[in-house]
């Protein structure tokens, strides 16, 4: 099963390597893991999204837990993953499996777990599930869970209202579910919250209308025209299994490292506590702490560990620059449809875009760009060895401050800008980011960057 690896956020493959075989020796190594773990026999969930083929891999997922002693709670039909997660928290299983390649185009499938937290499997788990896979016990005489059809969607909405409580009564919001698992979800929320709603690829299409359910700019000029036109006060979309959200006013679309920002200033208008960001994520977020006194804790790239922290410390907010959050007191899985009332409930009390305004006013316009650097795979390691015993004093003309190894080697600058250089988890190739107040400024940090790494290659 060497096919078979767990990186950043689950197993992801093209369909066609997605076999019942692979499935059933997943599905057995969390059956023997939980029993392991004192867990045997007790409940599970599963999930799946929009993709054809998509339930009949969680009906096979569910086929073996169940003859591995479980019962199996099964979605009645497509879902977000954080809906998962929530059912999970919500009613004490053991934890549960989402199907689901996520933005990935629709030729893909893939698998993760989640464990009885909500939270993404972090990868002292992922690594158990993946040396224990195996065939599964067929043993006629064991006992033998039950798998029964179940709604997911209704108490993750009721969630996810309940605890953010909004007022979105004449807001008029465009939301684009890119075909995706997020509609009849995130559009439903918002419609619940009071908002006029008008809906955008909110049918069932498996195809993702020959894309990929990404919000990228490239993929949402139709969202973007029908707010800019008037036609909405705020656009939002998701991504295939709604874990992520873009929100569009009326001057476009907002960057994904200032949403954050905004969203965990709204915040501390009515709460107070710290915030966790990746290292890749815009320090932008760490000025708004620092305006409330608050602190911010950074992790490696990888929801899993925005969600450990958030939990070690009793985090208000925690994201990336990507759209994926969550907050305190909901469960600690990306969920794109909280992100979305959220940005909603903050639009209606002052425009988001005025929100982006005065944050740059404040701290700048802060931009990040990055390049690739060719490595071999056998090299990576010991590139980012040799970058972390010779850190230079200074790039680009400013002063190193300090440094961070938590997620590669980055560097933060006397200048308050900041170089990070880590591997792909993917490519045999090493990322350079940059972040900085001017294009110029970042071309010369990303140069500086790729100075200090090709050598070592």
């Amino acid at each position: 099963m060497d096919e078979i690896s767990f990186g950043t956020d689950g197993w992801r493959a093209e369909a066609s390597l997605v076999t019942p075989e692979r499935l059933h020796a997943i599905a057995q190594a969390v059956v023997d893991l939980l029993a392991e773990d004192g867990r045997a026999g007790e409940p599970l969930v599963i999930g799946y999204d929009a993709r054809d083929g998509a339930r009949e891999r969680g009906e096979e997922l569910a086929r073996v837990l169940a003859t591995g002693g479980h019962d199996v709670l099964l979605a009645e039909r497509d879902c977000p993953t954080p809906s998962v997660a929530h059912a999970i928290v919500e009613r004490g299983l053991a934890g549960g499996f989402v199907v689901t390649a996520s933005h990935n185009p629709p030729k893909y499938s893939g698998v993760k777990f989640i464990p009885a937290d909500g939270a993404p499997a972090l990868p002292e788990v992922t690594e158990r599930i993946e040396a224990g896979l195996r065939a599964p016990d067929t043993d006629p005489d064991a006992e033998q869970g039950s798998v029964s059809e179940t709604d997911l969607i209704g108490p993750h909405v009721d969630a996810v209202l309940e605890r953010l409580d909004p007022d979105l009564e004449g807001l008029t919001v465009a939301y684009d579910a890119i075909y995706g698992s997020g509609r009849g979800v995130t559009d439903a929320a918002l419609e619940r919250g009071g908002a006029d709603v008008s809906r955008m690829r909110c049918e069932h299409d498996p195809t993702f209308g020959g894309g990929e359910p990404n919000p990228t700019p490239e993929a949402l000029d139709d969202l973007v025209e029908f707010v800019a036109t008037g036609e909405a006060d705020l656009g939002i979309a998701n991504d295939g299994d709604a874990d992520r959200v873009t929100v569009v006013t009326p001057e476009g679309i907002v960057d994904g490292n200032e949403l954050l920002a905004v969203l965990y200033g709204y915040l501390l208008e009515a709460d107070d506590g710290p915030a966790v960001r990746s290292v890749s994520t815009s320090s932008l977020v760490d000025r708004v702490a620092a305006d409330h006194g608050e602190r911010v804790h950074e992790t490696p790239v990888g929801f899993k560990w925005v969600a450990q922290a958030m939990a070690e410390h009793d985090a208000l907010i925690g994201g990336e620059e990507s759209g994926g959050l969550t907050i305190r007191g909901h469960v600690r899985e990306k969920d794109g449809t909280l992100a979305a009332v959220l940005a909603a409930a903050a639009h209606r009390e002052e425009p988001i875009q005025d929100r982006v305004a005065a944050l740059r006013d404040a701290h700048g316009a802060l931009r990040q760009d990055k390049i690739s650097v060719d490595c071999p795979d056998e090299r990576k390691e010991a590139v980012m060895a040799e970058l972390e015993d010779a850190v230079p004093d200074a790039v680009a003309g400013s002063v190193v401050e300090s440094v961070n190894p938590a997620d590669g080697v980055k560097l933060q600058l006397s200048d308050g800008t900041w170089v990070l250089v880590r591997p792909s988890g993917t490519e045999p190739k090493l990322r350079v980011y940059a972040e900085a107040a001017s294009d110029e400024r970042i071309d010369e940090l990303l140069h500086a960057g790729r100075g200090m790494v090709e050598p070592l290659v």
